[in-house]
């Protein structure tokens, strides 16, 4: 099919111009000056003509942090990759990398495979896959080499949740070993969990059962130190490392200072610590659970920091760490013990409407939330130029946003599977009009036109931005 979206504003990483837009097939064909013969041919001879005036032409968001179905404290993220990237394309992303689990005393290949079941034939939009490593030795690490040339080429690890998925700080420097060996990536929960497991039974002991103590337990300075720590191991083993979920400006520091010097570490953060708080933790009749997360929501002045980390390039892109939990009979499951709420917020559909709100309140500009959004990630995972940038020869993901549009984040409204919104009553400015993924227009009109299984699995290269 032939889709031609005419007298829009197209916005890349690069810039902001106004131009057409030829769709033929999966892919971005050509661009045209609107007021050109050519465009005005393409239309002629068109399948569809999208009217674009007055709003932007991006790429596809692409949320590089996502749990569909993930297990956690006896429960899974309510999400399943139907539900979850149907969401996801309503809010203009077409593209999410989620985590395959290695759980302890398992194969990492066996893992792979059981999300690859998972998500296949089920995803509505393109999607890869990043590799938890929980479970470091000489079997895991030599399948770590098969798992990048399935395209699976970044690998999670934590300091955190001893007994689950903690990693001890030798079992991170040979997993980095062999990341600098193969070109890959080693990816960050950076909190030092045995200290935070000592905060939490001390708490517990105190009586202290409220979900702030969530936030309490696990302090900013236990994120900077891991992340210090995670730092100073990847410079050892000249490892490159990638610091998920970024929540502190204590992290934030120790990121900077590491970029400052040229080593070869990036870090997100997500829209959860851009506009929550540790206030919302507080909120009463156990309302707080709703924003239970790892790490935690900040005291509010650490988002003026996460916001210039964004500007300088300190933090390289925002994705969500979606993984929700409803708060009937999930969250729930932490009443009288803040340690047993599931860990996780819902995200997916609001990442770019949110940081689009960076750019009304002049946090950022209008290239670089493309940049945060779309064109880094595809450059950091291994997706660019195919994904990423409106250009010639890219696979035709577009999002058309309408920049004056209004609307209210609400519970009621969304298409995520959770009984909450994080975000209830919010008022924003911007709203996604019309979403194409390989060349599908998939959102349009304040309808859903895509399917369960149109989205394919993405092997994915090498990061572009290691040196």
């Amino acid at each position: 099919m032939s889709i031609v979206i005419r007298n829009g504003t197209i916005v890349n990483a690069t810039g902001a111009y106004p131009a057409d837009v030829l769709v033929e097939g999966e892919r971005i064909a050509a661009l045209a000056a609107p007021d050109s013969g050519l465009a005005e041919q393409w239309a002629a001879g068109a399948e569809r003509v999208i009217d674009a005036a007055g709003k932007y032409v991006v790429p596809g968001g692409i949320d590089g942090h996502t749990h569909m179905e993930m297990p956690f404290g006896g429960t899974f993220s309510a999400d399943n990759f139907e539900t979850g990237t149907i969401a996801a394309a309503w809010g203009g992303t077409t593209t999410i990398v989620d985590f395959a689990v290695q759980g302890k005393g398992t194969s990492v290949l066996s893992a792979l495979d059981k999300w690859h079941s998972k998500a296949d034939g089920n995803c509505a939009i393109d999607y890869g896959f990043h590799m938890i490593i929980s479970d470091v030795n000489d079997t895991s690490l030599k399948e770590m080499e098969a798992c990048i040339d399935a395209g699976v080429n970044t690998f999670k690890m934590f300091m955190a949740y001893p007994g689950v998925f903690y990693a001890t700080d030798g079992e991170i420097l040979r997993a980095m070993q062999k990341a600098r060996d193969t070109g890959s990536m080693i990816m960050m929960h950076a909190e030092n969990g045995i200290a935070i497991d000592q905060l939490v039974l001390q708490a517990l002991a105190n009586g202290q059962t409220d979900p702030v103590q969530h936030g309490l337990t696990r302090p900013p300075e236990l994120e900077g130190e891991a992340t210090s720590r995670a730092i100073a191991l990847a410079k050892v083993t000249g490892a490159p490392l990638y610091i998920v979920h970024l929540s502190a400006a204590h992290a934030l520091d120790a990121v900077t200072q590491a970029r400052d010097t040229g080593q070869n570490v990036f870090a997100e953060t997500c829209p959860q610590y851009l506009f929550l708080s540790l206030e919302d933790l507080a909120r009463p009749d156990f309302e707080g659970a709703k924003y239970v997360a790892s790490p935690p929501l900040r005291p509010r002045e650490h988002q003026a920091e996460l916001w210039r980390g964004l500007r300088t390039n300190d933090l390289s892109l925002v994705s969500t760490d979606h993984c929700p939990f409803c708060f009937k009979d999930q969250k729930e499951l932490g009443r009288g013990d803040f340690s047993k709420i599931p860990n996780g917020m819902p995200g997916v559909e609001h990442r770019m409407d949110l940081l689009y709100q960076g750019v009304v309140r002049g946090e950022i500009t209008l290239p670089r939330w493309v940049e945060i959004s779309s064109t880094t990630p595809a450059r950091m995972f291994g997706l660019y130029p195919r994904k990423g940038v409106i250009a010639p020869g890219a696979d035709a993901d577009i999002t058309v946003y309408d920049p004056t549009a209004r609307q209210t984040i609400s519970a009621s409204t969304h298409h995520m599977n959770v009984d909450y919104s994080a975000y209830e009553g919010m008022e924003l400015t911007g709203k996604v009009s019309t979403v194409l993924s390989r060349g599908r227009v998939v959102v349009d009109d304040n309808a859903f036109h895509g399917a369960a299984g149109h989205g394919r699995f993405l092997k994915r290269d090498l990061s572009q931005y290691l040196i």
